[in-house]
């Protein structure tokens, strides 16, 4: 029980990281800041700010520009609401549990003999093994993988920019709010086929051991808001390799989030949507999903 707790606190410390896509390190070039955008009408003022899930603690993001955006806002959206409550860590672990396992079809069933070796080193290194992951359902399993190879490489998701805007929300006493509910990401990843689902833990079988190197080849592109490089590295290679995870992740999600934010604009004040930065790059975008819907959006 003690190991099993072990595996659910480090998902749940992760749960948007697979999703979110991307994750930098501290140093930041200088006069450089993460991208941030507007959507304005007579009376609605939205900013909308690309994030990472998980950090290093000592990463400095927070730059005048951005601050000055969120400090105007009355509230704070973010995918999920409230993600660092011990209410929303209970509902993660039930609805974890409820869509992350198969006891009767266990990875090695699905998996061949090699991948099972493979699944075990991985495994291995973030001090688990394959027979603890064998119940889990290949979704699950990549994701305490990708997650501990992060905070193995010094990532820690209470250092997000999600985590500290929740906690500078209450320090002002603003509302946060969410677009959707911890069941609805859950079942992003447990709705996938399950060829689709096989192939994302085998990419990250393969890829594991490059996981905290891997992000530190961002760094740069979010760190100096370059939006094309970004779509280059992940959105488009996330619909050129898994048109599926694509699908599922990021363009259904934009085109939900358009429509809940184009309501937004029916009142009036200001908001700070702070959402995963691979939703606001490429042709699927929550801008591009806005612009659609007659509704222009301005790079700050």
């Amino acid at each position: 029980m003690a190991r099993f707790a072990t595996l659910l606190r480090r998902l749940r410390s992760g749960l948007l990281a697979l999703a979110g896509g991307i994750a930098l390190l501290a140093a930041q070039p200088a006069g450089a800041e993460p991208a941030l955008w507007v959507v304005k009408d007579k009376d609605s003022t939205i900013y909308l700010f690309g994030t990472v899930h998980i950090l290093r603690p000592e990463t400095v993001w927070r730059t005048p520009k951005i601050e000055a955006a969120f400090n105007e806002a009355k509230e704070l959206w973010l995918e999920i609401p409230d993600v660092s409550s011990f209410g929303a860590q209970l509902v993660g672990g039930f609805f974890t549990l409820r869509y992350g396992l198969s006891p009767s079809r266990p990875l090695s069933s699905r998996l061949t003999e090699q991948e099972y070796a493979a699944l075990d080193r991985a495994a291995r290194s973030a001090g688990f093994t394959a027979q603890s992951l064998n119940v889990f359902r290949p979704w699950l399993a990549a994701m305490l993988i990708q997650t501990s190879a992060m905070v193995e490489g010094g990532f820690e998701a209470e250092a997000g920019v999600e985590m500290r805007l929740q906690a500078s929300s209450r320090t002002r006493k603003i509302p946060v709010k969410g677009f959707e509910t911890i069941e609805q990401q859950l079942r992003i990843f447990a709705d996938l086929p399950e060829k689709d689902e096989l192939a994302l833990l085998r990419d990250t079988l393969k890829e594991f051991n490059q996981g905290a190197e891997a992000l530190d080849d961002l760094i740069d592109e979010w760190a100096e808001g370059d939006v094309a490089a970004l779509e280059r590295l992940v959105v488009a290679d996330m619909r050129d390799q898994s048109p599926a995870v694509y699908e599922a992740l990021l363009k259904k999600r934009n085109a939900n989030w358009a429509v809940q934010i184009e309501e937004m604009l029916k009142g009036s004040g200001v908001a700070f949507v702070a959402v995963g930065a691979a939703h606001l790059v490429g042709p699927d975008s929550v801008q591009a999903q806005l612009k659609a819907r007659g509704i222009a959006s301005a790079r700050q």
